[in-house]
């Protein structure tokens, strides 16, 4: 292991030189710094964490909350988690990744014990139980989600609510009347999960203004479950020609399930799905999609949170407009078109 004294050597200047040229603490020479900075490199030096800590009074960790749950597709919050990671590394922070479903717990828990110079929390509910705490500490933090009440707090995410209407509206471009939507598994509406309720709110609203008739059902995974909905859904509305997903796991089920009953896609019946576009194209089906913008909503997360440590952040809501990419799974309905 190099040490800052060995360093120190190398670029023939003093201990506390260095000391400086890493901490920018002080005003080095452009000379100085630089042949501190080639001997850094050269040793392969890499400062003492809990020692650069205590000097600065900083961790550079930065806490990611993201619990895993069963109910969740999650490929697609890894996805923002590496984005959050790689991104933090860049400005020179690391990331601690903290997956269990302890909410409160949690925020107390990095709160009170300086972990972490600041948080990245995910899985937002409409109500979070989590977010009196952070409006009563001084830590910075930025949610990856939109609660109901936004006053005081930094936010990035998808805008899931135009998501929703967007889907509406290529359906009904194409003349679909009866549209179902397939949601997430019913534990996430019941836990008010922003994205899939504030989809919901779209949908609802842009049917309503475009005279379409919706149906909403939540599901859970695999194809059981989707052989379920599926059977409601055509026995409630049996001209629903269009259909919404928002389920990863549900996708492939339900391509399946219009296959075995002589349901053509797109020639019968369109799907538009929610989903990330590894999903949308890697289907038995090129599938219509709006596309889940993960690595953007990570990277924005860290840089809004970088420029809140710096001084130089104020509370914001930055929505990620979404962009429909038409594939082969959606046509015209077979009573316009014929």
């Amino acid at each position: 292991m190099v040490t800052l004294a060995e360093v120190a050597q190398h670029a023939g200047v003093s201990a506390s030189t260095v000391s400086y040229v890493l901490s920018g603490k002080r005003s080095i020479s452009a000379g100085t710094r630089l042949r501190v900075e080639q001997s850094i490199h050269e040793l392969g030096y890499h400062p003492n964490a809990g020692a650069r800590a205590l000097a600065s009074s900083r961790s550079n960790i930065i806490a990611l909350m993201v619990p895993l749950r069963t109910d969740m597709y999650v490929p697609v919050m890894m996805e923002i988690a590496i984005a959050v990671a790689t991104t933090a590394r860049t400005h020179g922070y690391d990331v601690l990744l903290l997956t269990g479903e302890e909410g409160p717990d949690a925020v107390r828990r990095v709160t009170g014990s300086g972990l972490a110079d600041a948080m990245i929390l995910m899985d937002v509910e409409l109500d979070d139980e989590r977010l009196p705490l952070l409006r009563g500490t001084d830590l910075p933090s930025v949610l990856i989600g939109l609660p109901a009440d936004t006053s005081g707090l930094t936010c990035v995410d998808l805008d899931f609510k135009a998501t929703g209407a967007l889907c509406v509206e290529h359906l009904a471009m194409l003349g679909h009347r009866d549209i179902a939507v397939i949601g997430e598994a019913p534990a996430v509406y019941e836990r008010h999960t922003g994205f899939a309720e504030r989809t919901l709110d779209g949908l609802r609203s842009r049917a309503r203004d475009l005279g379409i008739r919706m149906l909403h059902r939540p599901c859970g995974g695999g194809y059981d479950a989707m052989a379920v909905t599926l059977a409601r859904i055509l026995d409630e509305r049996p001209d629903t020609s269009g259909f919404v997903v928002q389920n990863e796991q549900a996708v492939e089920p339900l391509l399946a399930l219009l296959r075995r009953q002589g349901r053509a896609v797109p020639e019968d019946v369109s799907v538009v799905a929610i989903c990330p576009d590894q999903v949308a194209v890697q289907a038995s089906v090129r599938l219509t999609s709006v596309s889940i913008p993960a690595q953007e909503m990570g990277r924005h997360a860290v840089e809004r949170l970088v420029a809140e440590l710096d001084g130089r952040g104020t509370d914001e809501v930055v929505l990620i407009a979404p962009e429909l990419t038409v594939r082969e799974s959606t046509g015209s309905a077979p009573s316009a078109a014929s």
